[in-house]
């Protein structure tokens, strides 16, 4: 029968007509016949299948095995021997140098056959043997892949004990070989097949026996790392990686990154070509593998291999975003990449030629992934763009080809830069180091304590988070000619661009430092502050002009443009102005004077003075400024000699005086009555206040900041001692004095004068009394007749009708706290926040900006806490509660910035316009420049350190690392891995977060 069978084969027939034969000789071969006849046709068909030089040969081959198999196995098993499968494994089957192909498949056909014969048992382990010896041979990728397929159909093939392990890592290494040698579709997509079923194995083999994947990691990274290959490894280790349990990943790359026999080059050569893996497509989680060892390795502050492997790699990585199978995973490391490395511009810029052509690619290609990577480069780039400011020539194609898409917010973009930065990776080993300096999780950068410097750090970090000061600081041009403010320009640079937790401010402290003050001892705030001030207004004043004015309105008269351009920054900042009344009370001749202030200095009422109740959340008393008017009755004088309240008439709303006030919140259109029985307009089944009202809410007997200006505004008698000389009558006479605010500053300032001397200890002492703060402040400014209707037509609210009188509406943005009971001792630190016009998009730009709610700009502005070197998140409940909390840290200076409005329009409508035409300020080359170099100092600072305190852990007990004891055999192989709290020292307990 095989002789026919072989004659019908190798006739020239058609195809059609030797099936039809073919048919009738496997037929025949289902009925029982001799162990002779099965040996032959055996024989013949293994023939067939293993050296047939056409397809159809070796199905007919394949056909008749799996019918011998079937009806006669016991023919078959002792066909199918130990002896010749070692043979055919060892030696081949087929002429010399002709060898076929096809062994592991016939071998893979056959084992189906006997796995229930007695010799099953010798079989696989022979397999087992020969698969490993195989492998170790570095099969090519198509042989490799029969070796998976016939390991997973039959998993008693696959190597045990410690062969097992060895298997899989020179698995791993024969990956590494493989190379597609084609660049035609069908040959790609077949190696990709190809690597798939290895890879697969690999999976099957980690999932029965876990304690192989590290030992397999190990031999990974061993490959990867060498720096001794001619030929760089395989992309195709990439489909390792995406079958590694993630729950590892944190253990893997702390042992990784923590481990001294890994060398630099090593290390850099590692990450290097796992970012190549970025262009292996249908790779799952690898990007997740190479972003943690990034962050891994910023933690151990290893910055010179992020340096060199981002610049070497980031371009490669932004190709990849032109091929949608790979885009995702390949964004993902860009952005990482980029946001992480924000000490220099040099990554960025790298990509600037490439970003054009590459958003016109993705525009071109219309799908919804092309367009989800559109606008999350987008992001990217406005990030970017936001983080190394100041080059418009560069930016201006980039800018050209993103501009249709969406721009993100200040704030997602400082999240962002704030979570990636290299310096605010936290070491999960840090329990074993002395404090390494990391930057604050807030983002925000601390100042050095210089020796009892903490009343210039307060006074600056709150000069700081006033952002319209900020910004026309930052925009100054260079060659100013005014060296305080340049000086502070660099200050307010490196404190926004910085990647060091804090800087020094040691150049700015030496520039402004007033020449009375003692080196070394503690200070008056306040004063410094009035002192820096002066200093800024008097240098720019005396002809060094600021460089870029700010834009004016087109709506401004000749005279109010006149008037803003000749104010200095200083004025136009924090600048206001007050008119102070004295009033004779024999002749009621009076005199007036307007005097310009940056900050109101607020004494305490007597302690005997009454202070009003109120039901608002913080308490308000009722004594605003009074209009000055003759009496009706000269010689009613007698009486009391305070300034009176009009008594009101009806229909006569002049009679209402205004007042200081605290806000609350209102529905919109809801009018507020300052003189109601409730100052506060507050819904009390609505106002979130009244959460923590109750803390809030100080005594009944204590002061608030509206009782202090109340207080600074009423008339005070000037009688004995204090008379007043009258020009007119030409001789001392009792006099009544007032102030009235008539310019409210864009930036108010008020100082709690809680210092007073005491002349029986002559000494100065502290007022501890609890002053309750507004978080809104509504002010009463003083407006000329002639001036009320051009001001008022700026803002919604009208002045109080015939009275003079606006309110000006300021949201508090920084307090100075004073902790102790002396000026010449204790600290200062300070609460801040940023306050800012909200401008809705679509928004007119000749209309005055809309705020967001009071709600919101009351809770969803984040305040921050800056005390030295220390920056974290805080909260205004904080600020309201801290003297209940410690009654020696008091309130001292107070900084609110004025809501746009009436008097404020002007002002406001050019900061906006400002903001809408610079966005960031752009510093100048040599200012970004100093920043970038003093960020690579830093990180190679950090590095070195790190580096020298290496020794500090090498000293502790050592954990067993991930690849240690792999000699042992399984069953004594108690081990976790590196998976363990117990395996590097990496548990959920041992994780720092550093604020330095």
């Amino acid at each position: 029968m095989d002789k026919i069978l072989e004659a019908v084969v190798m006739s020239s027939y058609p195809n059609n007509v030797k099936q039809g034969l073919v048919r009738r000789v496997i037929e025949a071969a289902k009925q029982p016949m001799d162990s002779e006849q099965c040996w032959s046709m055996l024989e013949l068909s293994t023939k067939l299948y293993l050296t047939g030089d056409t397809k159809y040969k070796r199905e007919i081959g394949k056909e008749v095995l799996e019918v011998y198999g079937h009806y006669h196995p016991e023919e078959f098993e002792e066909f199918f021997n130990v002896r010749f499968l070692l043979s055919l494994l060892q030696e081949g089957y087929g002429p010399l140098g002709k060898r076929s192909h096809y062994v592991l498949d016939y071998i893979q056909l056959g084992l189906q056959f006997v796995l229930e014969s007695p010799s099953a048992n010798s079989i696989f382990s022979l397999l087992r043997i020969e698969v490993l010896r195989k492998i170790c041979e570095r099969p090519s990728p198509k042989q490799c892949a029969k070796i998976s397929r016939l390991l997973t159909q039959h998993p008693q093939c696959i190597p045990t004990g410690k062969h097992q392990l060895l298997f899989c890592q020179q698995l791993i290494r024969c990956i590494g070989h493989f190379q597609c040698v084609s660049e035609g579709e069908e040959e790609i997509m077949e190696f990709l097949e190809q690597v798939n079923k290895v890879s697969g194995l690999l999976q099957r083999i980690w999932r029965t026996q876990t304690s192989t994947i590290l030992p397999s990691l190990k031999e990974l990274f061993t490959i990867i790392s060498s720096t001794e290959e001619q030929e760089a490894p395989s992309n195709a280790l990439a489909s390792v990686v995406q079958f590694v349990p993630l729950e590892l990943m944190d253990g893997v790359i702390r042992n990784l990154t923590n481990d001294d026999s890994i060398t630099d080059v090593q290390m850099m050569m590692a990450i290097g070509r796992m970012i190549d893996w970025v262009s292996w497509p249908l790779g799952k989680n690898i990007d997740k593998w190479i972003i943690a060892l990034l962050k891994g390795l910023a933690a151990v502050k290893k910055f010179s291999i992020l340096i060199e492997v981002t610049l070497s790699k980031i371009e490669k990585v932004l190709s990849k975003l032109l091929y949608p199978i790979v885009r995702e995973g390949a964004l993902s490391v860009l952005q990482y990449m980029l946001l992480s490395f924000q000490h220099s511009h040099e990554a960025f810029h790298l990509l600037l030629p490439h970003i054009p052509r590459l958003v016109a690619s993705l525009r071109k290609e219309d799908s919804n992934s092309a367009t989800s990577s559109l606008e999350q480069l987008a992001e990217l780039i406005h990030c970017m763009f936001f983080r190394f400011s100041g080059f418009p020539d560069l930016y201006e194609p980039v800018l050209e080809a993103v501009k249709a898409l969406p721009i993100p917010n200040e704030d997602r973009i400082k999240h962002l830069l704030g979570q990636n930065a290299w310096t605010s990776q936290k070491n999960e080993l840090a329990c074993f180091y002395p404090r390494l300096a990391s930057k604050s999780e807030t983002g925000k950068i601390g100042l050095i304590n210089l020796g009892n410097t903490c009343y210039m750090n307060s006074i600056i970090q709150s000069l700081f988070m006033a952002s319209d000061f900020r910004h026309s600081v930052l925009n100054l041009t260079e060659g100013n000619s005014q060296p305080l403010m340049t000086k502070l320009q660099w200050l307010f640079a490196f404190l926004e661009h910085s990647q060091r937790p804090a800087i020094s401010p040691e150049s700015f402290l030496s520039a402004s430092w007033p020449p009375w003050f003692t080196p070394g001892a503690q200070q008056d705030c306040s004063e410094y502050l009035k002192y820096l001030l002066d200093r800024l207004h008097e240098e720019e004043k005396t002809g060094k002009r600021i460089y870029q004015k700010l834009k004016e309105s087109s709506l401004m008269t000749q005279a109010v443009e006149h008037h803003y351009l000749n104010k200095t920054l200083i004025e136009k900042m924090f600048g206001g102005k007050m008119m102070t009344k004295i009033r004779c009370l024999k002749c009621l001749n009076v005199s007036s004077r307007e005097e310009a202030f940056t900050d109101l200095s607020l004494a305490f009422p007597p302690s005997d003075r009454n202070m009003q109740g109120s039901t608002s959340i913080l308490p308000v008393e009722e004594i605003g400024p009074q209009f000055i008017e003759p009496p009706e009755n000269t010689g009613q004088l007698t009486g009391s000699p305070w300034i009176r309240r009009k008594v009101p008439m009806a229909g006569d709303p002049a009679a209402s005086p205004m007042l200081v006030e605290t806000l609350g919140f209102q529905e919109p259109g809801e009018a507020t009555n300052p003189l109601s029985g409730n100052d506060v307009g507050v819904d009390t089944a609505k106002d979130p206040l009244l959460a923590f009202g109750e803390q809030a809410c100080a005594p009944k007997d204590s002061r608030s900041v509206p009782d202090l200006i109340n207080y600074f505004l009423s008339p005070e008698r000037l009688t004995a001692e204090n008379k007043y000389h009258c020009e007119k009558c030409a001789s001392l006479q009792d006099a009544e004095k007032v102030a009235e605010l008539t310019e409210g500053p864009h930036y108010l300032i008020l100082t709690l004068l809680r210092f007073s001397f005491d002349p029986r200890t002559m000494k100065r002492k502290k007022i501890l009394d609890n002053v309750s703060i507004p978080v809104v402040l509504k002010l009463p400014i003083l407006v000329a007749p002639e001036e009320t209707e051009e001001v008022c037509q700026c803002g919604k609210d009208s002045a109080a009708p015939g009275s003079g009188f606006m309110s000006v509406v300021y949201d508090l943005c920084s307090v100075v706290v004073h902790s102790g009971i002396s000026s010449e001792s204790g600290h200062y630190y300070c609460y801040s926040r940023e306050c800012t016009d909200t401008v809705p998009q679509g928004q007119p730009r000749d209309r005055v900006p809309k705020l967001a709610s009071d709600k919101q700009l009351d809770f969803e502005i984040q305040w921050y806490l800056f005390n030295d070197t220390r920056v974290s998140f805080s909260s205004f409940e904080s600020v309201s509660n801290v003297t209940s909390f410690f009654p020696k840290d008091t309130a001292y200076v107070l900084f609110y910035r004025q809501r746009p409005g009436r008097q404020s329009c002007l002002l406001h409508e050019a900061l906006a316009e400002t903001g809408r035409l610079h966005g960031e300020p752009s510093l100048h080359k040599d200012l970004m420049e100093a920043i970038s170099k003093d960020n690579i100092l830093y990180l190679q600072e950090q590095e070195k350190e790190a580096r020298n305190r290496a020794a500090y852990i090498s000293a502790l007990p050592k954990s067993p690392l991930w690849w240690r004891d792999l000699d042992r055999d399984k069953d004594d192989d108690n081990s976790s891995g590196g998976c363990s709290p117990a395996a590097g020292g990496g548990g959920s307990g041992s994780f720092h977060g550093l604020v330095f």
